[in-house]
């Protein structure tokens, strides 16, 4: 008796173990934010690449580590039950506004904007770019999965953004390549460009393919004059459990006649950087990863000490610390990153500007006017 009412239990958890799993990948295949999948023949395609070796996108150095299911759940369980006092600003952190025709009439110097996290507007050579924008409310592929952006307004509301000359996108991952984000930019968007491998998501989105340009590491085009590199990054990629690694990750360099900027996208601390500085450097303004990092994956997130140091690497004139003040996304205090780097950069003879979400960013600008404004909140 007692053995056919195990063998019961049993059948019926392994029903609902394959009913969840069956649900899964239905949901995670035919939800939109979930983006596309890397089909076979564009893995032949990506073999060309020094990068693809397995059947995925690998860093030069072997990272990130591959963990275990224990160390997978102890780090999932550590992040959802640890509280970090002043994890988050107090208040929402408000945004200085800029008006719809001064973007759209702009013809002065290099300028950027500064979105929030790592989203920046850049003007440049009498083009509109976007850097990696990231409208939406969280960073995950569903609202109840992701905690609240730290500025609930932004500069300007992306639905009045004038008409975009070139979208640039440095990976995949939720607080960076945002579905909803592209929805509302892709009608007024001239062209993407993106990592090996990105385009599968941006086509699930109905963007045509025309409208797409993929580069590999150390790949350059022109957009009208501008120079466009994608650089490398060590980093990791992946929307979804079954798709870890099927798409590049980067860093991209722009350049004009007059201007020289670096974005380093999300990336650990490696010799990429001084590899970059030595190619392409020096730079008027390298926006550099600093934020959502931990001893336990440093080797993908920079600590903010190295994060002035690859300044120094990439030969930057200055940087601009990024991937803070946007999300929560790891267990350090919202002001942690900016802190410290500062102060490392200070011992570095490294100038580090600090505007505030919204605030104009003149490229080439060798004064910093901006204030500590979060010690302000």
């Amino acid at each position: 008796m007692i053995k056919k009412i195990l063998k019961r239990i049993m059948i019926i958890a392994l029903i609902i173990i394959a009913f969840l799993i069956v649900t899964f990948f239905a949901f995670t295949n035919f939800y939109p934010s979930f983006g596309g999948d890397v089909s076979k023949q564009q893995k032949l395609i990506y073999q060309k690449s020094e990068q693809f070796k397995n059947g995925k996108f690998n860093n030069t150095n072997p990272v990130p580590k591959d963990l275990s299911f224990s160390e997978t759940a102890q780090l999932a369980y550590t992040f959802f039950t640890t509280t970090v006092p002043n994890g988050r600003p107090k208040a929402d952190l408000k945004a200085n506004k800029i008006d719809s025709t001064n973007i759209a009439d702009y013809q002065g110097d290099a300028r950027m904007i500064w979105f929030g996290h790592s989203s920046f507007l850049l003007q440049i050579d009498g083009k509109t770019i976007l850097i990696d924008p990231m409208f939406g409310k969280v960073a995950a592929p569903l609202p109840l999965l992701g905690g609240n952006r730290f500025n609930e307004e932004f500069p300007l509301e992306i639905e009045k953004l004038p008409n975009i000359d070139a979208v640039i996108f440095s990976h995949d991952h939720y607080d960076h390549l945002d579905y909803e984000s592209v929805l509302k930019i892709k009608d007024k968007t001239n062209h993407f460009y993106v990592p090996l491998g990105i385009s599968t998501h941006l086509k699930a989105w109905d963007i045509p393919a025309n409208k797409i340009t993929e580069l590999d590491w150390w790949q350059g085009t022109q957009l009208e004059g501008l120079k466009l590199v994608c650089t490398p990054a060590q980093h990791f990629s992946g929307r979804k459990l079954n798709n870890s690694q099927s798409t590049l990750w980067s860093s991209w360099v722009i350049q004009s006649k007059t201007e020289n900027i670096y974005f380093s996208g999300d990336s650990g601390y490696a010799t990429h950087f001084k590899e970059i500085g030595e190619k392409y450097g020096p730079f008027d303004l390298a926006l550099m990863e600093c934020g959502q990092y931990n001893d336990m994956w440093s080797d993908i997130h920079m600590m903010p000490e190295e994060t002035a140091q690859a300044g120094i690497d990439v030969q930057a004139k200055k940087i601009m610390p990024i991937h803070w003040a946007g999300f929560k996304l790891a267990l350090h205090e919202w002001t942690d990153p900016i802190k410290r780097v500062t102060k490392k950069a200070e011992e570095l003879n490294l100038e580090v500007i600090t505007p505030r979400i919204g605030e104009e960013i003149m490229v080439k600008d060798a004064i910093n006017a901006y204030t500590n404004w979060w010690e302000e909140l």
